[in-house]
């Protein structure tokens, strides 16, 4: 059976809405799943070879405006995503480069998943930078999901290191 991914409404309780401002980006997607937030996080930032590709696309093309690759240092990340909150029920993580900020936001919540992204572009060239990674960033959340819904089939969860 293929999981449902479907967008959604970031749910209010979520702390990324303390971030909003008039500009931003924000989408959410959600998912049938148990899976506490962080076992969630690992999952999806574990990107299958074609979006590991696509952001090593990124990365080349991106290197001469100096742009992050990895984010910075960080005494927890997640990926390459340092971590700003982590409780069972969401994970917060991203970070503030040159172009712009953004945050994603991994909730679990009523037996559904959530996959929410936040930017704040600062110039034209983050919203230009935006405006051309939209349709892989959905591609990417929505096969993230899809993932995370899998796995708990599958009992892979319980396999996951923290």
């Amino acid at each position: 059976m293929i999981p449902v991914v479907t967008k959604t409404d970031l749910p209010v309780q979520s702390r990324l809405h303390a971030r909003m401002a008039p500009g931003d980006f924000l989408d959410c997607y959600r998912v049938a799943s148990t899976l506490p937030a962080p076992s969630a996080a690992r999952i999806i930032v574990d990107f299958p070879g074609w979006a590991k590709g696509l952001v090593a696309l990124r990365n080349l093309l991106t290197a001469p405006f100096g742009l992050m690759k990895d984010g910075p240092e960080a005494a927890e990340k997640i990926g390459f995503f340092p971590v700003e909150h982590s409780a069972d029920d969401e994970v917060i993580a991203g970070f503030d480069d040159r172009h712009l900020n953004f945050r994603v936001s991994v909730m679990s919540d009523a037996g559904l998943v959530f996959l929410a992204t936040w930017v704040h572009p600062h110039n034209l060239g983050g919203r230009l930078y935006l405006r051309s990674i939209l349709p892989f960033h959905i591609l990417i959340a929505r096969n993230a999901l899809a993932r995370v819904a899998r796995a708990e089939r599958d009992g892979r969860s319980t396999l996951l290191p923290e």
